[in-house]
């Protein structure tokens, strides 16, 4: 099986095997996915920022991850499908942020094929990718990666290139702890998103997203929000030229970290936000190694007076940030401009190597800086250090020798701008890694 891989955050596309390679028996009835993965990473002053601290905060580490899923369809219209997940964090200083040794990674059954009754519905722990993942996103680059608890009906007519899902989801909080990861229950997530191919040249998606999250267990205060957005996107038949562009409001209300919605005791702040992005790429199909450029402009409102009750930081959801604002993770779509730009070539059909180029601004300087996690590094709240974050430069290699095995090897530089200079250490960072992936 293929699938068409985002290996970069301006859509660009490498055809690899799909993330499981999938094994079919009992004609066809039942089936078996497997995967491993090993990479080393070795990442410096990735969190001070400051050359001083030595060892602290350089370090060479080795991230594993195993996976072996079992799938089941009696009949077309009922599918089963569970997969376990082993993921290791080897020789880390860290306190084992990408670990969590074997678990449930999903478990979901489902109802409809598509195919006679255009309602198909997935129930249990299960992944939600949508659009890029700029919002709602799998995380693979993660060892561990993100799945929810839920439930989830597509409505998908036969006769219409497209379809509407409706979802109602927990994300389930890793813990390396327990054999069964738990769900974060109040913690409440629903959206409607669909996606129409029924244009010639383009894609168009549009979504309803709210947000109910009444405790500080997972990721931040309490917050009740609204999101509504809009996807467009080129098809393939518009090259050599494809773009994408993304828009997406937030309104609602947010509290204090440890707040309870409805405590008359804690301060609501009115929640406005917006975020956008949109980009275009021609690649020189002519050429050999066809040469691709491409630019892209990503922004995310911030809060321009934190003291004043209200919120303006746009609120990033589950996104999969790994693959747009620089492969260091340093940033997320929250209070930010991102200017980007990218040059990949592919001097072999197994091979492609790509540099991307980023400048980074906070939107409003009074706010934070946010790593892709969502949390906070650096603030001024005074605003005097101004707005200029830094530029990263990204260099990139892919190596797919065979349908079930790929290489991914890369190296990142931080070049430290003058808020970093002016709220700490200002020291620029580095990040090198080298990746393999078995699909059995």
């Amino acid at each position: 099986m293929k699938r068409i891989l985002c290996v970069a955050p301006m859509m660009i596309t490498v055809a690899v095997p799909h993330a499981s390679a999938q094994w079919e028996f009992a004609n066809g009835k039942m089936w078996l996915t497997s995967e491993a993965r090993a990479r080393v990473e070795w990442r410096a002053q990735n969190t001070t920022f400051n050359n001083d601290t030595g060892a602290n905060d350089d370090d060479w580490f080795l991230l594993t991850r195993l996976r072996f899923g079992l799938g089941a369809k009696p009949v077309d219209w009922f599918h089963l499908y569970g997969e376990l997940q082993d993921s290791r964090e080897i020789d880390s200083r860290r306190t084992n942020l990408e670990e969590d040794t074997l678990d449930w990674r999903v478990g979901w059954f489902r109802l409809g094929d598509g195919q006679n009754v255009p309602l198909m519905l997935t129930v249990g722990r299960q992944l939600l990718s949508y659009g890029e993942e700029r919002l709602i996103g799998t995380f693979d680059w993660n060892n561990v990666g993100r799945r929810f608890d839920a439930i989830k009906l597509r409505w998908q007519p036969a006769e219409y290139p497209g379809w509407v899902d409706f979802f109602a989801a927990n994300v389930v909080v890793n813990d390396d702890n327990h054999f069964d990861d738990k769900a974060d229950w109040a913690d409440d997530f629903f959206g409607l998103y669909g996606r129409s191919e029924h244009l010639d040249k383009h894609v168009v998606e549009a979504y309803a997203l709210f947000r109910d999250k009444d405790d500080a267990v997972f990721a931040g205060a309490a917050r009740q929000i609204y999101t509504l957005g809009a996807r467009f996107e080129s098809k393939p038949v518009l090259k050599p030229w494809d773009y994408w562009i993304e828009l997406a409001g937030q309104f609602g209300h947010v509290q204090s970290p440890g707040g309870q919605f409805g405590e008359t005791n804690r301060a609501w702040a009115t929640h406005a936000a917006f975020a956008s992005t949109i980009g275009a790429g021609y690649t020189f199909t002519n050429v050999v190694w066809q040469p691709r450029v491409a630019l892209e402009y990503a922004f995310a409102s911030g809060d321009d007076d934190p003291g004043d009750g209200d919120s303006g930081t746009f609120d990033n959801l589950y996104p999969t940030n790994h693959k747009f604002y620089g492969f260091m993770d340093l940033f997320a779509w929250k209070n930010i401009h991102n200017a980007h730009a990218l040059l990949s070539v592919q001097p072999h059909r197994q091979v492609k190597v790509q540099l991307d180029g980023h400048l980074f601004w906070l939107a409003e300087k009074q706010d934070a800086w946010y790593r892709a996690g969502g949390g906070a590094i650096r603030r001024d709240s005074t605003g005097a250090a101004g707005r200029f974050v830094g530029s990263e430069i990204d260099l990139t290699v892919w190596y797919n020798p065979h349908k079930r095995l790929s290489f991914l090897a890369g190296y990142s530089h931080f070049f430290s701008g003058s808020f970093v200079e002016d709220t700490g250490a200002g020291d620029d960072a580095d990040f090198f890694y080298i990746q393999t992936t078995l699909r059995l």
